[in-house]
């Protein structure tokens, strides 16, 4: 089967791009094909905990992230220069299962991938 990763730069509530893109994962997960979720730049912000989209009037993502793992996706990849650069820890997320690569292995990560979804 041929590979699919899913990249999601969005922050989790100020459009639909970020649960677009998880909802993309979700659905092709579902249906047994090899799927990978990369969080890069403001999408990096999905991870974070206490997050309180209720106040917007719109659903928690974390509870989509975490039901990755249920669906057959094992490994959500994050950008650990985004991580940085927004002074984000890499430790107290909404999920457990975060592999952070640096740019060199975002890359490869990127160019091993059949198809690319940009979200």
């Amino acid at each position: 089967m041929k590979s699919i990763l899913c990249i999601s730069r969005h922050a989790p509530y100020r459009s639909a791009l970020a649960r677009e893109a998880l909802e993309a994962v979700l659905a092709a997960a579902a249906f047994d094909q090899p799927v990978s979720l990369l969080l890069l730049d403001e999408g990096l912000w999905q991870l974070t905990q206490g997050q309180q989209p209720e106040a917007g009037k719109q659903k928690n993502l974390a509870r989509n992230l975490s039901a990755l793992e249920m669906f057959g996706v094992e490994t959500v990849y994050a950008h650990l220069g985004s991580a940085e650069e927004r002074g984000l820890s890499t430790t107290a997320l909404c999920i457990e299962t975060v592999q952070w690569l640096n740019d060199e292995q975002v890359r490869q990560l990127i160019a091993q991938q059949d198809h690319l979804l940009s979200f």
